[in-house]
């Protein structure tokens, strides 16, 4: 038999065997798993039966809030504001746990509670390898008690003597319509808030902080809404030879322009020049960060910046209490106009002399859009009047200016209001202040009393103040019983009668509603 080398040989594949991995039973229910890859000979029911991954982690803690800041102590002593169910709340009451880093945190969320319960539940979702290859994961609950622990900011607050900054804002004024216009601005963006006292001194106001900063920070405050300058000095307290560490008490001294609004001001006739050739004998409109000047004769306004006004100060020759009430018998615009001024000429005579004499005064006024014959008005009688200032005596030698003095100049109009104790339907806020150790006379009162009143006829009369400061709607209630009553609160001022129909009014959509006033409530 031959072999026919070129032909095809048929091999067979080898067969294929299939690696049978190692089972075995798990001891604790019997269930075949995988001896090579399981742990401890337990399946993956019973490891997440038997296996606690949160042991060693805290089911209860305490979390310490202050009461007068609503802020949270964060160990071991920093104050944190956090509002409820927040993230910066979550993140503290994570902190708050012990053992809690060995695990990886898959979830945290908030369990509602009552808000009166002072309990704080946390639902936590957490990851970890039990034992080799095997990764459970588990959810637990973690209840937390609110304890209330005062932070040491508020304690200082309560005790004396214990700021570290005072700002001091004086005003060397016989008034206090330039500060209470002051506290309104204050009030309305909330400077006031780091304070931890404000006291009521003669000429002014001290407000004391616990922090430099927090006092500077006013200061600059102050400067962008009035014209001031100040002056920083500071105290060695105490000191620590050993660290050289010092503890100092810094004082902020801020002095406000002593000019104020319908003042009337008798510029140095260099500085006139300066600033736009006006003429020196002016009237003071209006005191922003800066001090705006107006002439009644031709409308001209002039600015007097800070830098400016304290590189050579002066003092206003009248101011508001000293204004003569005028009767204007006749007046004629000139046309010229400038904002909310019309140029007129008006012949207006005192409201003293009539049935008197006969006696009147021709003058130009920047009031000719509001007077008309028979309105009463407000302005300076410079006629027989002696100034013991050095500014008005060289406008009288000048040859340039004395022959321009008026003899009246009129400065705003004047509403007669027949009720001196009226509640008003909108309100001014006012800051709580101390009074220091002896209340004020009952002169000083009276006064005090008056010039809130003056400030608060400004308010009314004056659209362009009003826009500045936040009004706010008068509880229905106060009203009522100060009407029934006859009692008139300082911070609650109200509209007039019927009576009064010419007294300007405030519109109900300038007032702001409070917070606290705003009930939501379901009607039936």
């Amino acid at each position: 038999m031959s072999m026919d080398l070129d032909a095809p040989v048929a091999i067979a594949p080898l067969p294929v065997t299939q690696q049978k991995s190692a089972t075995i039973l798990c001891y604790n229910c019997g269930a075949p798993i995988d001896g090579t890859s399981s742990a401890g000979a337990l399946c993956y029911d019973c490891v997440k039966l038997t296996v606690d991954i949160s042991e060693g982690i805290q089911r209860e803690a305490t979390l310490h809030i202050c009461r007068d800041c609503d802020r949270w102590l964060q160990p071991p002593a920093h104050w944190i504001t956090a509002a409820p169910e927040s993230r910066e709340l979550l993140a503290l009451c994570l902190r708050k746990l012990r053992g809690l880093s060995k695990a990886r945190i898959i979830d945290a969320s908030f369990i509602w509670t009552e808000p009166h319960s002072r309990r704080v539940k946390v639902k936590i979702t957490i990851q970890q390898e039990a034992f080799q290859g095997t990764i459970l994961q588990q959810t637990f609950e973690v209840e937390y008690v609110v304890a209330y622990h005062q932070c040491p900011d508020c304690a200082k607050s309560y005790t004396a003597n214990t700021w570290r900054a005072v700002v001091q804002v004086r005003q060397k004024v016989p008034h206090k319509r330039t500060f209470l216009y002051l506290e309104q601005l204050i009030l309305k963006h909330s400077a006031h808030k780091d304070t931890i006292n404000i006291k009521e001194v003669k000429d002014g106001l001290d407000f004391y902080y616990a922090q430099r900063n927090h006092a500077e920070k006013f200061v600059d405050f102050l400067t962008s809404v009035a014209p001031v300058r100040s002056k920083k000095s500071q105290e060695l307290i105490s000191m620590d030879i050993h660290t050289s560490s010092k503890s100092y008490k810094f004082s902020f001294s801020v002095e406000l322009v002593p000019i104020c609004k319908d003042d009337l001001v008798a510029l140095p006739i260099k500085l006139a020049k300066s600033i736009g050739n006006i003429a020196p004998l002016t009237i003071c409109y209006r005191v922003g960060t800066s001090v705006n000047l107006l002439d009644p004769n031709t409308l001209q306004t002039a600015d007097v910046s800070t830098p400016i006004y304290w590189r050579s100060p002066f003092t206003s020759l009248a101011d508001v209490q000293e204004l003569v009430e005028f009767v204007v018998m006749d007046i004629e615009p000139l046309g010229p106009t400038k904002g909310r001024f019309l140029l007129a000429e008006a012949t207006v005579a005192r409201a003293s002399d009539l049935g008197v004499n006969d006696k009147t005064y021709f003058t130009r006024t920047h009031l000719g859009g509001v007077l008309h014959p028979g309105d009463s008005v407000l302005g300076y009688h410079l006629t027989g009047t002696n100034f013991n200032n050095p500014q008005f005596e060289a406008l009288e030698e000048s040859n340039a200016y004395a022959s321009s003095i008026p003899d009246v100049m009129l400065v705003k109009k004047f509403y007669a209001r027949k009720k001196k104790n009226k509640s008003r339907n909108w309100r001014l806020k006012r800051m709580n202040k101390d009074e220091g150790e002896m209340l004020p006379k009952k002169q000083d009162q009276e006064r005090m009393e008056r010039d809130y009143e003056m400030f608060l006829r400004d308010v009314e009369e004056d659209q362009e103040l009003r826009s500045t400061v936040a009004l706010y709607k008068a509880q229905q209630k106060k009203r009522e019983r100060d009407r029934m009553e006859g009692i008139e609160k300082e911070s609650v001022a109200e509209t007039e009668g019927t009576e009064d129909e010419e007294v300007p009014k405030i519109n109900m959509d300038e007032l702001l509603d409070e917070f606290d006033e705003l009930n939501v409530g379901d009607e039936q």
